[in-house]
């Protein structure tokens, strides 16, 4: 039996991954804003021993094209930190990780906002950190343009190490509350950050107590050259999208590499591609539950999808039984952006077939197919370094989410390729990764370690 196990992400959208799903008989149509919609996927995950439930975001509606936009339920959903937090309250292990930028918030906003979701879990909260995508956001915060890419990714590396900081303001037992001595906590326990940078100034301490998890686990996103270097310095968890197995390989040794260069123990950094699968007990039903969601899809959805996940480049002027163009280099996602091509270039697309491709799993890996048929894609990306776990991207909720639970994950317990019990209760014991010390307890401790041992006193004789 294998000593390594899967770790499973439960990627919750709305309605689903389907750009279609909400015209779907049996989905949830208003579950952008239905708790009990939530509510229910993650208690089906949690007793699934699902690792977590993962949310992405973005701080403005993304298709700003009223008539594509009108036919899709991407316009009205929950800010994901206020989601999860009631959602810690109607769960118990699966952790819980959001999406937030660096690029339209501030270091102390997320700091304080993640260490309270941690302690109101118990220690399962995950801030996965983005650069934001695109121009809709920008004009939300009084700026006509998203900022540059390069000067994204320098923010978000200088954000990440202020958050960081102000997560260590406290150490973990500097709240005594003494209500004898009336000492609430030690002042030599409290660290100020003082952070003076290029983005930021950061006087600190943070207002809330070191979380149970001694910081929060930090996600990334980012597969371009500068997402990858930042991903390697920061990330516990990695979220991206593949289409082939050799760039699922190329990515995981190329991280694993750049992460033992910096000094870090590879192993803690997991890399969980995006998967998403339709499945059924034969392949024709799997194809036939597949093509019922494409028969959806309005082709005005479709080509405005392509367009945003090409970075904005508008391809509704272009015939949509023609190749796709040649496009300028993006300033919004550019790894996406050149997955797309790639596939299009590699598989001689049209922007029909292109938008048909992408409209469930928008550049992730999609597998249709039967349990056995998923469960061994699985395992040989998991077995043969692409992936240290997988996001799972239900095509329609919920229904897709359960076909997932009852067909495939049985498959996948009789392979010993993932758990039937937690192994702990916090984010970080689910996915093997350590509680980090306190940078100021771990330095007395050596200096301690370090002194010479007291002279013993002569004996008088």
């Amino acid at each position: 039996m294998p000593t390594r196990q899967f770790k499973l992400g439960a990627f919750l959208m709305q309605t689903g991954h389907h750009i279609a799903a909400w015209r779907h008989p049996g989905a949830q149509a208003d579950a952008g804003v239905n708790f009990r919609h939530y509510a229910d996927l993650a208690r089906r995950a949690e007793a699934a021993k699902f690792d977590a439930i993962f949310l992405a975001d973005a701080v403005g509606v993304r298709n700003r094209d009223i008539p594509s936009l009108s036919r899709t339920a991407r316009s009205d959903n929950f800010e994901p930190l206020t989601l999860l937090s009631a959602l810690a309250a109607v769960t118990e292990r699966i952790g819980l990780i959001a999406t937030v930028s660096t690029t339209y918030n501030e270091p102390y906003h997320v700091a304080r906002k993640f260490a309270s979701l941690d302690h109101i879990s118990g220690g399962r909260s995950g801030w996965n950190l983005v650069t934001s995508s695109g121009e809709s956001e920008a004009q939300n915060f009084s700026r006509a343009e998203h900022m540059e890419h390069a000067t994204r990714y320098a923010r978000a590396a200088e954000f990440h190490d202020v958050v960081l900081g102000l997560w260590d303001s406290w150490e973990d037992d500097a709240f005594v509350r003494d209500r004898d001595s009336g000492v609430y906590f030690t002042p030599e326990k409290l660290h100020p950050l003082h952070h003076r940078g290029d983005h930021f100034q950061v006087r600190g301490p943070l207002n809330a107590a070191r979380s149970p998890q001694g910081r929060p686990v930090v996600v990334q996103a980012g597969a371009s050259l500068a997402g990858r270097e930042l991903a390697a310095r920061t990330a516990e968890v990695i979220f991206v999208a593949h289409q082939t197995f050799d760039e699922a390989q190329s990515f995981y040794r190329d991280i694993k590499r750049r992460a033992r260069d910096l000094g870090r123990d590879p192993d803690h950094v997991k890399i969980m591609p995006g998967i998403f699968p339709v499945v059924s007990r034969t392949q024709a039903e799997a194809e036939r539950k597949f093509a019922q969601l494409q028969d959806l899809i309005h082709p005005v959805v479709g080509v405005q999808l392509l367009t945003n996940m090409l970075g904005g480049f508008d391809v509704s002027g272009y015939p949509v039984d023609g190749p796709v163009p040649d496009l300028p280099e993006t300033n919004a996602g550019k790894s996406r952006q050149q997955l797309l091509v790639d596939l299009a270039r590699r598989e001689n697309l049209s922007i029909r077939d292109l938008y048909l491709r992408v409209a469930g799993a928008r550049g992730h890996q999609q597998i249709v197919g039967t349990p056995q048929g998923i469960a061994d894609q699985l395992q040989q990306w998991f077995e043969e370094e692409g992936a240290d776990g997988f996001n799972i991207m239900s095509p329609w909720f919920p229904g897709g989410l359960d076909d997932f639970i009852e067909l495939v994950l049985p498959e996948l317990r009789r392979r010993g390729l993932f758990r039937t019990e937690y192994e702990g209760r916090t984010l970080r014991e689910h996915l093997g990764l350590p509680r980090p010390p306190h940078p100021a307890a771990t330095a007395r401790a050596q200096r301690l370690q370090e002194q010479p041992a007291p002279a013993l006193a002569a004996s008088a004789g």
